[in-house]
C-alpha cells in the first residue's frame, strides 16, 4: 500500500499532514493491515525529523507560485511550474500509488495533475472557510473532500464532503499544565498572554505589543513568540522600553516555540493572541480563550473568514488589523482575563468547534481508498 502526501511548504499545510501520516502508521498497525509505504512531495522536507520519526519517504516537486496579482514574476513561476508537473508525473508513475492526500496549496498542483493524468484516487482537505483556487480545481475530480469549516461545504460538489475538522498531531493536542510555570520561569500566579504570530512572526501584532508592553507587565506575563526575523529587534526593543520596569523579567520573548515548548506554553496561557491560520484548531483544542487578529483579506484571502467562523462558535473575539491599535489590544486583553464568564463562554465555544478526531477520520478514508485500489 503506497499513499503520496502532499500540500503547500508551510507549517499550517505540512504539519496537518504529519497528523495524518501519525493516523495511518496507528489505524493499520492496530487493525493489522497491509504495513503503508509513505511518500512526502513538496518543494522542500520543511520539518526532516518530523518525516523520519513517521517513516515518510520524500521525494521533491517544484511548482512556481501563483500570485492573484499582475506580476512579470508570475511568467518564470508557470514555466516553472510546467517544469514541476513533467517530474511530478515522472516521480508520481515510478512510486503508482494507491492514493494521493493533499492539503492544497500551490506547490500540490503538479502531483494533483500527475494524480489526474494517471487516474489514482485523490482526497483533498481543505483548512479554510474560504477554499484556495488549488482545492476548488481538485475538488472537481477527488473522491472525497474533508474541509475544517462548515462554511466551505458550499464550494464543493455536496455528496463528495465531509465536515471533520483540521488534522493535529497528538503531542500537541493537550497543553503540558504541570510544571509549565517552572520551564518558563514564571515566578508567581500571575495571568499569562500568549502571542503567537505564526511561524513568520507578525510585525503588525510585534508593533501593537510593544505599545502597551509596560503595562502588560504591571499585570501579567508576556509570552511572545515574535518569529526569527523579528526576535533581535523585540528583544532589543524590549530591553529599552522596560530599561526601568520592575518587572521586566515578565516579559518572554522566543523566535519560535517547539514542540515542548509551546506544549508549556498553552499550559500556562490565560488568553492567547494570533493569527487565523491552522494555530485556530489547536488553541480550540487547548480550550484556551483568544483574541484572533487576521490577515487582512487583501493579502490572505481566508484568515478573515477563518477567524470570524471560529468567533461564531463563541470561542474568541476578533480584531481586524485596520483596528488594531495598542489601546484596543489592551483593552480586550483585561476584558477578557478580567470576566470569568467570558473565559467560560470562550472555553466552551472552542470545545464546540474543535474535532480531536480529525486526523483518524481522514486516515480511516485514505487507508479506505488505497486498500480498494490494491485489489
Amino acid at each position: 500500500m503506497k499513499i503520496i502526501l502532499t500540500g503547500g511548504g508551510t507549517g499550517g499545510h505540512f504539519y496537518p499532514i504529519i497528523a495524518v501520516a501519525e493516523s495511518i502508521r496507528k489505524i493499520t498497525k492496530a487493525e493489522r493491515l497491509i504495513e503503508p509505504t509513505l511518500y512526502y512531495m513538496g518543494p522542500k522536507q520543511y520539518d526532516e525529523k518530523a518525516l523520519f520519526e513517521n517513516g515518510v519517504v520524500f521525494e521533491r516537486s517544484y511548482a512556481g507560485k501563483m500570485r492573484r496579482y499582475f506580476s512579470l514574476l508570475n511568467v518564470f513561476d508557470a514555466i516553472k511550474t510546467v517544469i514541476g508537473v513533467i517530474n511530478a508525473i515522472i516521480s508520481v508513475w515510478r512510486i503508482y500509488p494507491d492514493v494521493v492526500f493533499s492539503k492544497g496549496g500551490y506547490v500540490s498542483f503538479p502531483v494533483l495533475v500527475a494524480a489526474r493524468l494517471l487516474h489514482i484516487p485523490v482526497i483533498i482537505h481543505e483548512s479554510d472557510s474560504h477554499p484556495g483556487r488549488v482545492n476548488l480545481w481538485a475538488g472537481k475530480f477527488a473522491e472525497k473532500i474533508a474541509i475544517s469549516y462548515k462554511e466551505a461545504a458550499g464550494y464543493f460538489p455536496a455528496g463528495k464532503v465531509a465536515f471533520t475538522g483540521n488534522p493535529v498531531r497528538r503531542e500537541v493536542m493537550e497543553p503540558a499544565r504541570n510544571g509549565a510555570r517552572e520551564f518558563l520561569k514564571l515566578n508567581s500566579d500571575l495571568p499569562v498572554i500568549l502571542i503567537l504570530g505564526g511561524s513568520q512572526g507578525s510585525q503588525r501584532i510585534n508593533e501593537a505589543i510593544i505599545g502597551i508592553l509596560p503595562e502588560l507587565v504591571k499585570k501579567y506575563y508576556v509570552i511572545h513568540q515574535t518569529g526569527k526575523e523579528n526576535i533581535d529587534e523585540m528583544t532589543h526593543t524590549a530591553d529599552v522600553i522596560l530599561n526601568e520596569s520592575l518587572y521586566r523579567d515578565r516579559y518572554k520573548p522566543f523566535a519560535y516555540l517547539n514542540t515542548l515548548a509551546m506544549r508549556m506554553a498553552s499550559g500556562a496561557a490565560s488568553l492567547i493572541i494570533s493569527r487565523a491560520g491552522s494555530q485556530i484548531f489547536e488553541i480550540a483544542l487547548w480550550g484556551i480563550p483568544s483574541i484572533i487578529i487576521p490577515i487582512p483579506e487583501e493579502i490572505s484571502h481566508d484568515q478573515t473568514s477563518n477567524a470570524f467562523a471560529y468567533s461564531a462558535s463563541g470561542a474568541c473575539s476578533v480584531i481586524e488589523e485596520i483596528n488594531l491599535t495598542p489601546h484596543v489590544l489592551a483593552s480586550e486583553i483585561d476584558r477578557i482575563v478580567g470576566s470569568i464568564d467570558i473565559q467560560k463562554k470562550m472555553h466552551a465555544g472552542a470545545g464546540q468547534f474543535a474535532h480531536r478526531d480529525a486526523a483518524d477520520t481522514i486516515a480511516r478514508e485514505v487507508i479506505r481508498i488505497a486498500l480498494s485500489h490494491v485489489k
